[in-house]
């Protein structure tokens, strides 16, 4: 019976569902992304694949600046400010984030024209930047609001519907033997499809109306409130990507291709536990107020993490070899033992993320930025040491220990605040 009521409880109905969606569009996009990276890594080959993930790996280490005000801030404000309100922080949140997007994307153009990447890597970059420009103004604001009522359905089938797109189009540029500099133009393509579907979702749950408004004092509030925890997440993805921007200093674009293949395909993999806490944080963390009660979900929702990663790891360490080869082909064949100790990276990631969400919760800006700050430092003090060593056994070994620090960090910080 106390079992049949906490699954009548409606923020619990809310939260198994939203887990039904995420894992069918988890499941959609770790497909597609295996579909797409095997056509363009058999259509490039190792160099100029090596050179397209690069590109990509820039991207990531710049799109944190666009999030200022991020959903960290955005997702609490909304649940606790009166629903008459919502226009207002949406449109200041928005507003905020459009002027840095496009101050982004036009330094990112401009270091593009004065030549400070490779030419083959800039074209790339300069299609796949766009999509700052929609992703947090658009996507990332309807998103918070979605994620506040612990409903994502709209964004995550929009989602599913624009990856399927996306590679059926990546297949006929490939068809057409079209320029690599062209495929990053269906990136910004797709997230300005999925921005302006879930901007008219919003509308139509709102009376057909928009109602965002900009508010001086709030704009003020998000762009100086929110500076320590943006500050926090840039260096949190400089941390996940240093990997494969200190091995483009020792390595080939051929040996980075082989590397950043193994590590698309187990990044995908660990985004589930990144989705996985979002997912639950509204309903099981943050709107918890009881200690105990928020100490035994953080527990039970750690445990419980930690067992998707392992039994999750465990299956791809075994097909490491079969998707591999199957994904890209003999040409990658380096790729594979790169890829089976790297889903075991996925262990400590979930385990952080969840842990991660009490700091959310209690808006620990400077605890945030510390544990990104201590990851990064040590994660490039070991890639130093470890990379000319072992290659990229070596970025590896740096990508775990930052894992191990920030996860320290969390539970000093969980036993302080939730302590009895």
């Amino acid at each position: 019976m106390p079992a049949l009521k906490r699954f009548a409880n409606p923020d619990v109905t809310r939260a198994v569902a939203n887990l039904v969606w995420l894992g069918l569009e988890r499941l959609t996009q770790i497909g597609v992304a295996i579909a797409i990276s095997g056509v363009l890594a058999r259509y490039f080959g190792p160099d100029v694949f090596g050179k397209w993930q690069y590109a990509n790996t820039l991207l990531l280490v710049l799109s944190p600046i666009t999030w200022v005000c991020g959903a960290e801030i955005l997702v609490p404000t909304i649940v606790h400010r009166p629903p008459e309100q919502l226009g207002t922080v949406l449109g200041s949140a928005f507003a905020l984030r459009l002027a840095v997007s496009a101050a982004a994307l036009l330094l990112t153009w401009a270091g593009i024209a004065a030549g400070f990447t490779d030419p083959l890597v800039g074209a790339m970059l300069a299609g796949l930047a766009v999509t700052m420009l929609f992703r947090e103004p658009f996507v990332g604001v309807v998103n918070a609001w979605l994620q506040s009522m612990t409903y994502s359905k709209p964004q995550l089938l929009t989602s599913m519907t624009t990856a399927i797109a996306k590679a059926a189009l990546v297949w006929l540029l490939v068809r057409a033997a079209a320029a690599p500099s062209r495929f990053g133009w269906l990136w910004a393509l797709e997230s300005a499809v999925i921005g302006m579907v879930l901007v008219i979702y919003y509308m139509q749950r709102r009376g057909g109306k928009l109602g965002w408004q900009l508010d001086g004092a709030l704009f003020r509030h998000f762009a100086t409130a929110g500076t320590v925890f943006w500050l926090g997440l840039i260096c949190m993805y400089l941390f996940l990507k240093l990997d494969r921007l200190m091995l483009e200093r020792a390595v080939s674009f051929a040996d980075l291709g082989r590397y950043s293949a193994a590590q698309q395909l187990n990044e995908n993999w660990i985004t589930l536990a990144l989705m996985l806490a979002q997912t639950l944080a509204p309903a099981f963390v943050y709107r918890i107020e009881d200690l105990a009660h928020l100490r035994r979900n953080v527990w039970r929702l750690t445990a419980m993490t930690a067992a998707l990663m392992i039994a999750g790891a465990s299956v791809l360490d075994l097909l490491a070899g079969f998707i591999i080869r199957r994904v890209f082909g003999p040409d990658f064949d380096e790729a594979i033992g790169i890829f089976r100790w790297a889903v075991w990276l996925s262990v400590p990631a979930g385990i952080e993320a969840i842990g991660n969400l009490v700091v959310l919760k209690y808006q620990a800006k400077f605890v945030l930025l510390l544990k990104w700050l201590l990851a990064l430092a040590i994660a490039c003090v070991v890639n130093l040491l470890a990379i000319p060593r072992m290659g990229a056994y070596g970025a590896l070994v740096g990508l775990a220990s930052g894992y191990l620090a920030a996860a320290s960090v969390n539970f000093y910080y969980i036993r302080y605040k939730l302590r009895p």
